[in-house]
């Protein structure tokens, strides 16, 4: 209190008054927990108070405004970094037991042998029945050059091995895939900015050009985004020298938080076509890289409009190994523009902009002078309507069936499935189908059709109406075509469920990167990317003098 008060006599006017409130309001908090510790009718725990404190008052502020503990940090230096100590694969839970999932390609725990379906039975001679994802996950991980111990039942067998897995320091590609998708055009599949992957992108860029790209998309859909620097690395590679890219912008005069970003370094090619790819997930620093080329004409964006998320986080130590993360200034792209949605309440379930008044949106021009528009996000020059999942496919996902039916069925079929499926063709049988579907005879599902939800209310009102009269028959009809029957729901939905399946298996023999090659051959979004790249033309014309659509 006495630094804060003697501080103040420097200040002038409304400073000065904010540091006295300040100063009160700590008073104040302190007061509160010391009084809680001290009368509350049971013993309390002061660092619970005092998180649940911190919480709250971030909760006030914007939604990337957080409190972070000294226990959460470990996740959040993953988030940032995308690396950690471990034997580097997803796991699940299996009945009473936790599973590896998938492990990376080339990790310590692929290069043990561990395979999808192998199940953990000890952890350094600790039973681990019973145990949650989260305790396998913390005793998995640990310092790069340590050994964990492990007795697993192999998959399909059950036979019980012991291993001792060295852990190493695991790299979360931000680049999992890449490759060509045609004679000339390459994709680089892009999920997220932690550090290192401008230099993964760029090799991902050297690799496809060497086996003749020529044209190239780049896929930002369900990229969150992550480190600025990391973004502005990426843009480097693809225009001049000195570009700005993006710029940082507070309301405090002259602060560190204004800053101008510009391309450095000699780019890879400012000539060479390039298509984004973006979806409602594309945020932060995805919608910088999206944005930075569509203000500059030097790509055609192909997509949903983006998230939305133009704030700048800056992490604050508070003591004891806990963090501030602080939203300390807002991105605006080159023609001006702010990512940021106008409203941070007024978005979609998926937390995306939503609806904004038209009164709210501002004119924007590109490099070429096309109209480009701020209100959220990034709108794509080349609009796509979203395909959505049947709600029905989700939630039979969620409950696990799919994946229960596949641990089965890969079972029985090891031999042929081992070291033969190709991601590009593989295609799940007609009588593993139907397999599935006499294997959900017995299974029960939760969920009522939004049909069959609505049909009912219209049952329910016309019965109070009393108008239903001669009607019955023809209702009886339209009950008889509405359906909630799993069977029913599972063969109307079939080419997604199937997708899932095929997805499943092939990521379970290839990797993640063979589950995205073999998702691409169906990919709408990618086929019109393919089809403007083809048209030099209409590149062109979009990029010379196509508006992007207001809203």
């Amino acid at each position: 209190m006495a630094l804060l008060l003697g501080a103040s006599v420097l200040l002038g006017g409304a400073a000065k008054d904010n540091t006295y409130r300040l100063g009160k309001s700590v008073e104040v908090l302190v007061n509160m927990l010391r009084t809680i510790n001290l009368f509350y009718v049971d013993e309390v725990e002061p660092e619970k108070i005092m998180n649940a404190a911190a919480e709250g008052m971030t909760k006030i502020l914007d939604p990337y405004t957080t409190y972070l503990p000294a226990e959460s940090m470990d996740d959040f230096e993953v988030m940032t970094t995308g690396k950690y100590g471990g034997v580097g694969s997803l796991i699940r839970l299996e009945g009473d037991y936790v599973e590896f999932s998938g492990p990376y390609r080339n990790s310590p725990a692929d290069k043990a042998g561990i395979r999808p379906g192998d199940k953990i039975l000890s952890i350094e001679g600790e039973s681990a029945k019973g145990m949650t994802t989260q305790q396998v996950s913390n005793r998995l991980k640990g310092d790069p050059g340590t050994k964990v111990r492990l007795t697993v039942g192999k998959f399909p067998t059950g036979e019980e091995v012991e291993l001792k897995i060295e852990r190493e320091r695991i790299a979360i590609p931000g680049v999992p895939y890449f490759g060509m998708v045609s004679d000339s055009v390459g994709l680089i599949s892009h999920q997220d900015f932690t550090e290192g992957c401008a230099s993964d992108l760029r090799k991902a860029y050297e690799a496809l050009e060497a086996q003749g790209m020529r044209s190239l998309i780049l896929d930002y859909r369900g990229n969150g985004g992550g480190i600025l620097q990391e973004a502005v690395g990426i843009l480097s590679l693809f225009l001049p020298t000195g570009s700005e890219v993006v710029s940082t912008r507070s309301s405090r005069e002259g602060g560190a938080e204004n800053r101008v970003f510009r391309t450095e370094g000699v780019p890879l090619s400012t000539e060479m076509p390039i298509v984004v790819l973006t979806d409602r997930s594309s945020a932060s620093a995805a919608e910088i890289v999206a944005g930075a080329l569509q203000d500059n004409d030097r790509a055609v964006l192909v997509g949903e409009r983006t998230y939305g998320k133009g704030l700048v986080q800056s992490t604050y130590p508070l003591g004891y190994g806990a963090y501030a993360k602080l939203t300390t200034s807002k991105y605006h792209l080159p023609s001006g523009r702010c990512i940021q949605a106008i409203d941070y309440a007024g978005h979609n379930e998926d937390g995306s902009v939503a609806f904004v008044p038209d009164s709210l949106i501002r004119e924007f021009r590109t490099k070429a002078g096309r109209k480009v528009y701020d209100g959220g996000g990034v709108m794509p020059d080349v609009r796509m309507e979203p395909t959505y999942v049947a709600t029905f496919t989700v939630v039979l996902y969620a409950l696990g069936h799919i994946d229960d039916f596949l641990a089965e069925w890969c079972a029985r079929h090891y031999d042929e499935l081992e070291g033969r499926v190709v991601p590009v063709e593989y295609a799940f049988p007609d009588e593993g189908f139907e397999e599935f579907v006499a294997f959900m005879k017995d299974k029960k599902v939760e969920w009522e059709s939004p049909t069959v939800r609505l049909w009912k209310q219209f049952k329910e009102a016309a019965e109070k109406e009393r108008w239903r009269g001669d009607m019955d028959g023809q209702m009886e009809a339209i009950e008889a075509n509405i359906t909630n029957d799993t069977e029913d729901l599972i063969r109307l939905y079939e080419k997604e469920i199937r997708d899932l399946i095929e997805n499943n298996i092939v990521q379970r023999y290839c990797y993640t990167d063979g589950s995205i090659a073999h998702s691409l051959h169906s990919d709408v979004e990618v086929a019109k990317a393919l089809e403007i790249l083809a048209d030099k033309a209409l590149y062109n014309e979009i990029l010379s003098s196509r508006d992007t659509e207001r809203k």
